[in-house]
């Protein structure tokens, strides 16, 4: 068990805050002055300490760079109006990186690593939330094996490590979305619903193709028909039909747990509106929109949030929304930031303080 007081910290002796524009953030282009860094070896933790945020030494053979073990995570922190900074249900995202741990053969990460050195990390970077709008401090904890020798197997040794961001907004306009039918991202059995690096490199082609064609990213669809509908891009997705919320169950797990999946279901059963997770084709889709049904699609993710879909295309079929058809996603959005930046009640206790 790693204790609080077993974190070596170690600061930096000039801060880059005063070369960054905090008014003018892309998404995960600056970080913060530090970082938590832990080894694994022999069965257990070690070597836990958060230091400036530096490179890394790694060496050609790192199994990692052949193997492709790696896992990562997506947090955000926010301050409310009082400048008192809150990261948002780190609890669940500790959970789920465990479960990608496990289906990836990977060790464990402690509580008192993933939680607490977050806590601590946030404390001494704090001044690097923005207090703007849409803008966050993005948390990125992520694990690799660090075997140095060749050979398919798990690796005996990984590092754990948490860098910060100050981003602004992922998607800083609503999306043209490619219903993708060629490529696969998961089919059951496999690693969908782990959050693995692999999962996102073996999604670029796909995207850079829809791209190529005026789209922003792809609707992934089972990898037998390619008619049942999984994740847009990096978030889980949403169908008003009928004024109920349908989105992909997680039964078949293909597609990733969002932690911002579940508080808009529990959002939106606040607000009456039904929801239902359960399988969804584009046949569906489809005929609801010509029967006009369809009253909004949206995605959300830690990164996005709630985004807003403008165009979807199926083949030759395009689906267009426009402002006026965005009520309750826009809805949910400013429900959820309400609650982030502390202008609204957390009776849900999803603000965890730093």
């Amino acid at each position: 068990m790693i204790a609080a007081m077993d974190i070596q910290v170690t600061k930096t002796e000039r801060s880059k805050l005063q070369d960054i524009d905090l008014e003018n953030l892309p998404f995960g282009k600056y970080f913060t002055d530090h970082m938590l860094e832990a080894e694994y070896e022999n069965g257990k933790w070690t070597n836990v300490e958060i230091k400036p945020y530096q490179p890394l030494l790694l060496e050609p053979s790192l199994a990692a760079l052949h193997y492709g073990q790696a896992i990562f995570e997506g947090i955000k922190a926010y301050k409310d109006e009082e400048g008192n900074a809150f990261i948002f249900r780190p609890y669940d995202n500790f959970r789920r990186f465990n479960i990608s741990a496990e289906r990836m053969d990977m060790p464990e990460v402690p509580e008192e690593i993933f939680i607490e050195g977050m806590r601590r990390l946030i404390e001494l970077d704090k001044k690097w939330i923005p207090a703007k709008k849409e803008h966050s401090l993005y948390i990125r904890p992520f694990m690799f094996s660090t075997d140095t020798m060749l050979g398919v197997r798990p690796s005996s040794k990984y590092k754990f490590l948490i860098i910060l961001s100050p981003t602004g907004p992922y998607f800083p306009k609503p999306m043209n979305i490619y219903v993708e039918e060629r490529y696969t991202r998961a089919a059951p059995g496999g690693v969908g619903f782990a959050k693995n690096a692999g999962n996102y490199g073996g999604s670029m082609l796909a995207a850079t193709e829809a791209q190529k064609q005026g789209y922003d990213q792809v609707l992934w669809t089972d990898a037998s028909e390619h008619k049942w509908l999984q994740e847009v891009g990096m978030m889980n997705v949403f169908f008003i039909i009928d004024h109920t919320a349908i989105t992909p169950s997680l039964e078949e797990e293909t597609i990733l747990n969002g932690v911002t999946r579940n508080s808009v279901i529990t959002i939106l059963k606040e607000m009456d509106i039904p929801v239902e997770e359960r399988r969804i084709n584009i046949d569906e889709v489809i005929k609801a929109h010509k029967e006009g049904r369809l009253q909004e699609v949206f995605g959300t993710g830690t990164a996005a949030t709630v985004a807003m879909i403008q165009k979807l295309k199926y083949r030759d079929y395009v689906m267009e929304f426009g402002e006026k058809d965005w009520t309750l996603s826009a809805e949910i959005k400013k429900k959820l930031n309400g609650i982030r930046q502390g202008k609204s009640p957390d009776t849900h206790h999803w603000m965890f303080p730093v």
